[in-house]
């Protein structure tokens, strides 16, 4: 069903992107019980099935019905466009229990038999108690499923966000919700977001204005919602994630041509990443991958472009000629 947000003019002035860790922590536990979520993530899935025997993810999939609310103060929206995990989850832990309870309340609903359950009357009775269980299994969740992973996936999050900025200066509003999600569209002065929740909602944004938050894990879907005093946010699949579990490949002329290392860093850089990311990617030492990032900027194949405190590097032409060659 559809989420209509409609927009006035101060909302125009306030749309904004961000990368949030507690998002993409509480996606991928979803993930988990999505099987048609799973393509894209088949080697991470394995990685983590022995880890997941290890990890009772129970009090989260409570409030996380497959087509049902899941309560906002979970995944509130950050304020910072590159907000930490830690500080992300101390806002978590300060979430305010009337309203915890009246959201959670909400979740519970969507599922029958679940409110009377044990769990659910448990957190309904305590809902600070509730909040803090939460917190400590979502803290849990993101230093086994994600953390790992972090500069990789931070990485792929930041190069769309450089994309979707340039489609919004090139192009303005239509050109980027036209090309953001097969389930968006742009009318006029409204938004449309095509859900799976089994109700229509329409929501005056009243200046607020909307979050763009791009993740890993929401593929195939997009999720939008968020009620006052929430920021409304629309969460919409990163481009590039069909490569994002698969480690780079170089061919033989190539390594011989740039040597092995070099090689390597030019054709992970699929999609555009920074330095450190690069180094996690491919197991070598920061100094190192920055000395080669050099030589291959210095040689023309790759440009350097600044994303808040961060340089991504991402391949000219002429270096995406060479690394298809290679």
């Amino acid at each position: 069903m559809p989420v209509n947000l409609h927009f006035g003019a101060d909302d125009l002035l306030r749309i904004r992107f961000a990368v949030s860790p507690l998002c993409e922590t509480h996606e991928a536990v979803r993930t988990l019980h999505r099987a048609d979520r799973h393509g894209y993530h088949t080697p991470w899935l394995r990685r983590m099935h022995e880890k997941l025997a290890c990890l009772d993810l129970t009090p989260l999939w409570l409030f996380m019905p497959p087509s049902g609310y899941t309560p906002d103060f979970l995944g509130r929206p950050p304020d910072a466009p590159m907000a930490g995990f830690d500080e992300e989850l101390a806002r978590l832990r300060a979430t305010d229990p009337a309203l915890a309870r009246a959201e959670m309340a909400k979740s519970l609903a969507c599922t029958p038999g679940a409110a009377e359950s044990p769990r659910g009357r448990a957190a309904l009775a305590d809902p600070a108690g509730a909040v803090r269980e939460l917190a400590r299994v979502t803290e849990r969740a993101w230093r086994t499923l994600i953390a790992p992973d972090w500069p990789r996936l931070r990485a792929l999050l930041e190069a769309e966000i450089a994309y979707r900025s340039r489609q919004l200066a090139g192009g303005g509003l239509r050109r980027l919700f036209d090309d953001l999600h097969p389930r968006l569209s742009w009318s006029g002065d409204m938004l449309t977001v095509r859900t799976r929740t089994d109700f229509a909602q329409m929501q005056d944004l009243d200046g607020r204005g909307v979050l763009l938050l791009p993740s890993v894990f929401v593929w195939p879907d997009v999720v939008s919602g968020f009620d006052p005093p929430w920021q409304p946010t629309v969460i919409y699949p990163a481009r590039g994630i069909g490569g994002l579990w698969t480690e780079p490949e170089t061919g033989p002329a190539l390594a011989r041509l740039l040597g092995a290392n070099r090689a390597a860093v030019l054709a992970a850089l699929d999609p555009p990443s920074t330095t450190t990311a690069l180094a996690h990617r491919l197991g070598l030492a920061p100094s190192s991958v920055s000395a080669h990032l050099s030589v291959l900027r210095d040689a023309g194949l790759l440009a350097a472009r600044r994303h808040g405190h961060q340089v991504l590097y991402e391949r000219t032409p002429l270096g995406i000629t060479l690394a298809a060659g290679g």
